[in-house]
């Protein structure tokens, strides 16, 4: 009995109606947690990922994605050797003179459902979407807080202005393939059967150029420049992208463009770090300051605002300013500014200042250093009381 073959998206862990960034995601995921370099050449992690590399190679793709949702893991046996875009090679039982002609997509359809008349037998390629791209955008983490738009250039390609993408040179268009006479498949004997291939002719298309378009060498597609105008929302973190629909290269046929990703780059700051939508900073304070306390004012992502020093602050202390950091993308408020106390330990002092430490020491007793006090005592423990 053959074992079941798993699902590919429960093999990737996502819904059935999960997006493509999603399934990009998951994949992702798992191809690096069962990388070798991960698992030290263990053979099951390796199955594993032989697994998760052909579910993802099947739902990435728009069509093959459409067909192993109709037909499961039927749509591999019936379709191998096919190429993407054609469906499932037909296959036709002629039982010598008066039986019958059907196709494994007439089965399936006549099981399953689905609508498609015989006829669509000699169809053309289906229309494919178009290639995604990618462009980083780098901004500053001000502009992360705020917004920000910004004007890019980008290299893509472009559908032909001289022959309207079709391929043809200008005055002639696509003619009907003689090998198949505009089916897109042949039928070869073998026995008892008559197998309905892939014209090798067309490819598929049912159709071929004659006089290839010039231009574009009969691609139907140029190289190109686009230039756009990007809005990039407050909130945003490095990392995530944008998606522009429709801003990719065009598609085959009717099929639409694909997408733009914007990959967004923040650069480092010199004042704040961001964790999450809080921001953090480190600010000086002196000696002074932090004994007496103090009200000092603090940069920040805004503008300026005051902050105040607790008497006895020491370094690493960590004060909040609410509201004050990053907005969340989603709209939720937003984040806190976290300061970070450094006390400043002079390095230079007059004769003047060194007197007035020197008598600020012999004033001192363990009330004023607490800490150095009750460290003291600990040495004393360890070592017997002495």
């Amino acid at each position: 009995m053959m074992a079941r073959q798993r699902d590919y998206y429960e093999i990737l862990g996502v819904a059935k109606n999960a997006s493509d960034e999603e399934i990009r995601k998951a994949y992702l995921k798992l191809a690096h947690k069962y990388h070798p370099d991960k698992t030290g050449g263990d053979k099951a992690a390796e199955e594993k990922l032989k697994e998760i590399n052909a579910a993802y190679d099947t739902l990435k793709n728009a069509e093959k994605r459409a067909r192993y949702d109709r037909f499961g893991h039927a749509a591999e046996q019936f379709g191998a050797g096919a190429e993407p875009g054609f469906g499932f090679e037909g296959f036709d039982f002629n039982m010598g003179g008066g039986g019958f002609d059907t196709s494994v997509e007439d089965l399936f359809d006549a099981l399953f459902g689905g609508g498609r008349s015989r006829t669509g037998r000699g169809r053309r390629r289906a229309a494919m979407p178009g290639r995604d791209l990618e462009y980083p955008v780098r901004i500053t983490l001000r502009e992360a807080a705020f917004g920000t738009k910004k004007k890019i250039r980008f290299n893509r390609l472009e559908a032909c202005g001289d022959c309207n993408g079709v391929g043809a040179a200008p005055g002639t268009g696509p003619q009907t393939c003689s090998t198949c006479g505009g089916a897109g498949q042949v039928r070869r004997s073998q026995g008892f059967f008559s197998v309905s291939q892939t014209c090798p002719e067309c490819r598929g298309a049912g159709q071929v150029i004659a006089s290839p378009c010039r231009s574009c060498s009969g691609s139907g597609r140029v190289n190109g420049q686009r230039e756009i105008s990007v809005d990039i929302p407050a909130g945003i973190d490095a990392g995530q992208r944008l998606r522009l629909a429709g801003e990719g290269e065009p598609g085959t046929g009717v099929g639409p463009r694909g997408d733009l990703y914007i990959v967004v780059q923040v650069q480092p700051d010199e004042v704040f770090t961001r964790e999450g939508n809080d921001v953090i900073c480190e600010i000086p304070v002196s000696f002074p300051q932090a004994a007496l306390g103090a009200t000092i004012r603090v940069p920040t992502l805004r503008s300026e605002a005051e902050l105040k020093i607790p008497a006895g602050t020491q370094t690493g202390k960590t004060l909040r300013l609410r509201g004050m950091g990053m907005p969340d993308l989603r709209g939720y408020g937003h984040g806190d500014q976290i300061v970070r106390i450094q006390v400043e330990t002079p390095k230079k002092l007059s004769r003047e200042q060194k007197e007035l430490l020197k008598k600020f020491e012999e004033l001192s007793d363990a009330q004023t250093y607490p800490l150095h006090r009750r460290f003291v005592d600990k040495i004393k423990e360890s070592l017997g009381g002495k």
